[in-house]
């Protein structure tokens, strides 16, 4: 009924967050309806983002340009830096328009259950930026679960450590 490729295709979309295979099924027959004009912009996109788009050297965002436009930003308060999980929660933060220092991006949280240890997020770039002097506020913004706080516990001792 269904070829083999659109099944990889169907496949590939029901395994992005927040989709499954019936979201998957209605992508893919848009995109296939739609093909002379969704598609090559998709399919363009795609290409550029893949290429183009990296984590911030500095603070973990994603953005085409390193520093990211948010490190970049003179008028952004540089003795504050808001600590998140990912990249997800920057956005979601920068969205409130409320919050105007700097970012660090952990690219997770500490779970022992996980196997993800220290040194398997961006522990050392934060702890570089701290030495510096120029930072005198950091606020924990990770979720309240046993990992976020964990993880917050961990941070908190380790910057007192660095004073």
């Amino acid at each position: 009924m269904i070829s083999d490729d659109l099944k990889t295709l169907i496949h590939l979309f029901s395994k992005l967050p927040g989709l499954g295979p019936r979201s998957g099924k209605r992508i893919a027959l848009h995109l296939l309806q739609n093909r002379d004009t969704t598609l090559p912009a998709l399919t363009e996109s795609l290409q550029v983002v893949s290429v183009k788009v990296k984590n911030c050297t500095t603070c973990g965002n994603l953005d085409s340009q390193d520093p990211c436009i948010l490190c970049c930003d003179p008028r952004r308060d540089s003795s504050t830096i808001c600590i998140v999980e990912g990249v997800a929660d920057l956005w979601a933060l920068e969205r409130t328009a409320s919050y105007k220092g700097h970012y660090h991006v952990l690219g997770g949280v500490l779970s022992a259950l996980d196997g993800v240890g220290p040194e398997d997020l961006g522990f050392s770039s934060l702890f570089k930026r701290c030495q510096t002097g120029v930072v005198t506020e950091i606020i924990l913004a990770l979720n309240a679960t046993v990992e976020g706080q964990t993880t917050s516990h961990y941070l908190t001792e380790r910057l007192k450590e660095i004073g």
